[in-house]
């Protein structure tokens, strides 16, 4: 098997965006953690995850056991960005037009109206999404890629931005719905929420085990300022030799014995799609910002390619008789693809 190329520093690079300008645009990205810090315990990859959603229009698909506060995390978000925010519980009795609104008859006037249906928010948590039938689904997949919903033959603009923050339970599988390859494909990252430590645990039930707990937090960005923030994003600099790297990356996921991975082969029924090139190019981009620099570095794509691929690569039945993971695989391929 080809060994793991080292990870040399980057060179200096051209930059259009000084230092000083990256500092100040990107300083509310501390006062964000801190905020959600205040109610959130040991949960900083989630955080950056939703941060990176943010600054790029991705949305996020949030996976883990319940009682480990992804709804709670989403919320917050919601209260710390000056935003609209609706909350749907999915079940598999609901209707599209729960989702996105419907007709209503005046009997006086004669005429129908439109009734705007939870999706029109800046932030829409979509809690246990595996829950709704295919028709809500669909519906909800026009929302995530066109951005836009259709009513009575009319076509409506949701709010900019707007984000889909969902929510699945990997174990419940009773009255659950499989979704799509197409509708996964259209969020930008899929989070792994996981166990706390002990350490962790011990102050969540310090914090929550109260007749009224915190879960709110404070206001500390603007939809301006966010806006404001991604035209700084599509800015930051992203060589071509790391250009190069993260489509080599992508495409090992379809073709592992291209780059000595040729044993990953039968775990792999379908590698990841163009989307994911795109999505681990503005991640990148977007965590760079984050860290307060100008470029992007291999260590950006290699932090956020788990959470780009993961959803994007369908493993076969040997693979899940073998407990073979996309994650196990993605480890494989970011020891392997060679980093300029």
């Amino acid at each position: 098997m080809p060994q793991p190329a080292p990870t040399p520093a980057m060179p200096d690079v051209s930059t259009d965006v000084s230092p000083e300008e990256i500092q100040q645009a990107s300083s509310w990205v501390a006062d964000l953690q801190a905020s959600l810090g205040e109610v959130l315990v040991g949960q900083e990859a989630l955080c950056r995850d939703l941060t990176l959603a943010l600054l790029t229009g991705g949305h996020v698909l949030l996976e883990g056991v319940p009682g480990l506060a992804k709804s709670l995390a989403v919320s917050c978000l919601a209260d710390a960005v000056d935003a609209s925010f609706s909350r749907l519980q999915f079940t598999p009795d609901l209707l599209p037009s729960d989702l996105v609104g419907t007709e209503v008859y005046d009997a006086r006037e004669h005429t129908f109206s439109v009734r705007r249906g939870p999706i029109f928010a800046h932030f829409v948590l979509a809690d246990e999404i595996n829950r709704a039938p295919a028709k809500v689904q669909s519906a909800l997949l026009e929302a995530m890629q066109e951005r836009h919903v259709s009513i009575g033959g009319e076509t409506m603009e949701l709010p900019q931005p707007f984000l889909v923050l969902a929510t699945q339970n990997p174990i419940e599988q009773d009255g659950t719905y499989p979704l799509p390859e197409a509708q996964l494909d259209r969020f930008a990252l899929k989070s792994v929420v996981g166990y706390p430590s002990a350490v962790e645990e011990l102050e969540i039930m310090d914090r929550m085990s109260r007749t009224a707990p915190k879960t709110s937090v404070s206001r500390v960005v603007t939809l301006d300022v966010i806006n404001k923030s991604r035209a700084i994003v599509d800015r930051i600099h992203l060589d071509d030799r790391l250009g190069r790297y993260i489509v080599n990356l992508v495409q090992a996921t379809r073709d592992p014995a291209s780059v000595g991975l040729g044993d990953l082969a039968p775990y792999l029924q379908y590698g990841a799609s163009p989307r994911a090139s795109i999505w681990l190019a503005l991640t990148s981009r977007a965590s760079a910002f984050m860290d307060h620099r100008g470029y992007v570095i291999p260590a950006d794509v290699k932090a956020i390619a788990p959470a780009v691929l993961r959803h994007r690569i369908l493993t076969t039945y040997e693979a899940e008789a073998e407990g073979v993971t996309s994650d196990d695989l993605i480890e494989r391929f970011l020891e392997t693809v060679p980093v300029p």
